[in-house]
């Protein structure tokens, strides 16, 4: 080693300061010639922000004063820091920046979970992907913000220790949640795209930011539907009546099946015990048939209300081949003889219809005979009043 290297180290201090130039960039730092011997300037100590490269802040040949920080004289090792000739602007960032306030910043990198934004050198928040729209739909941040865009944003956290800003853009409009109550009302109809299937409903996108859930039991008052697919799909534009609004908890509960009158409740409303209706046997059971009468209706006609001349005639077999009491598919009047409509349940009654043909029909004969006996007196009376003339 030369009298002027020696001279050179004898200069050079932990924590004093050196003028060098730049020498060489590599990936992980730039090399300074500090007069014969080099230091190292690491990337992580170029700037107190985020670079990927040293290039983004220094160039071979230009001529820097830095600090050192670590000096091994020994192995001849000189660590040198950049940014440590200034103050950290994380040390009163407190200060500076509080939670609710509002930054203006560039956009210097975008991820897939959100987007970096240089609030001043040294200092860079984070808006996430969840931050930046009330909607739900946004899938990738860059369809939002892009490199180089100037932002306004919303402080959200402050975490010195961490050196972490979090800031939000959907926070500059009003959260919709807070006036939805003002804008729809229960019973209220509404249109929006289907935007996701569950196995226990359908999300509905009514408004950005604002998802309604139409749940399966409310899709249909008649089919037991057991997936959402089976009535809507993923992007579908559908119409929906608001159930329940819970602003607070986010919720918005919609229905399908009640933009039509509930088949049960119209039956209900417009029949009495003692009606005779039409119906078709849809179906068989041990018990009886099961009778459509309104679609999505079925009432239940037991074995013992099933008059015998209408049963059929079949040879003794097995119980799981016997054949239904009445043909599948066939359409006869019955009589209403027992209503439910909290259960649903209507009982009907073949026999009482026959009955009360067998009396009408006997009524009729009765009528008959008596008008039929009334003529033949009349006509005697007559025949006799002609004689004592």
């Amino acid at each position: 080693m030369c009298s002027s290297d020696l001279e050179v180290l004898s200069k050079i201090q932990e924590g004093g300061e050196v003028t060098g130039t730049v020498k060489n960039l590599t990936e992980y730092g730039a090399f300074v010639d500090l007069g014969g011997i080099d230091g190292l300037l690491h990337v992580s100590d170029l700037s107190y922000g985020s670079i990927s490269h040293p290039s983004a802040v220094v160039r071979v040949g230009e001529q820097i004063t830095v600090k050192v920080l670590k000096f091994d004289r020994e192995k001849e090792r000189i660590s040198l820091g950049l940014k440590q000739m200034h103050p950290d602007p994380w040390g009163d960032i407190d200060a500076r920046y509080s939670r609710g306030g509002r930054v203006l910043g560039r956009v210097v990198s975008v991820t897939d979970y959100g987007a970096f934004v240089e609030l001043e050198p040294g200092v860079e928040g984070l808006i996430h992907i969840s931050e930046m729209t009330w909607s739900r739909r946004m899938k990738h941040p860059a369809k939002v913000v892009k490199v180089g865009d100037p932002v306004e944003a919303v402080v959200l956290e402050v975490k010195p220790k961490d050196r972490r800003i979090s800031l939000g853009i959907k926070q500059l409009e009003a959260d919709p949640w807070t006036t939805v109550a003002d804008r729809y009302s229960v019973g209220s109809v509404v249109e929006g795209r289907v935007r996701k299937l569950a196995d226990f409903g359908a999300f509905v996108e009514i408004e950005e930011g604002i998802d309604g859930l139409v749940h399966v039991s409310d899709m249909s008052w008649t089919a037991h539907v057991k997936h959402p697919s089976e009535v809507v799909k993923k992007g579908q534009q559908v119409q929906a009546v608001i159930l329940h609004i819970d602003a607070a908890n986010r919720r918005l509960s919609l229905g399908i099946k009640q933009l039509q009158p509930d088949a049960w409740e119209t039956f209900f409303r417009t029949h009495q015990i003692g009606d005779v209706v039409k119906g078709r046997v849809c179906r068989a059971a041990a018990f009886g048939v099961f009778v459509e009468l309104l679609p999505g209706v079925e009432g239940l006609c037991h074995r013992t209300e099933i008059a015998r001349e209408n049963k059929r005639r079949q040879p003794k077999q097995e119980p799981s081949q016997e054949e239904p009491p009445l043909p599948i598919g066939q359409e006869l009047d019955f009589k209403v003889i027992k209503m439910n409509e909290a259960q649903k349940r209507i009982g009907l009654s073949l026999r009482s219809v026959a009955d009360e043909g067998e009396r009408n029909r006997l009524e009729d004969y009765k009528r008959q005979a008596a008008a039929a006996t009334s003529t033949v007196g009349d006509a005697i009376k007559h025949h006799k009043s002609d004689e004592k003339k």
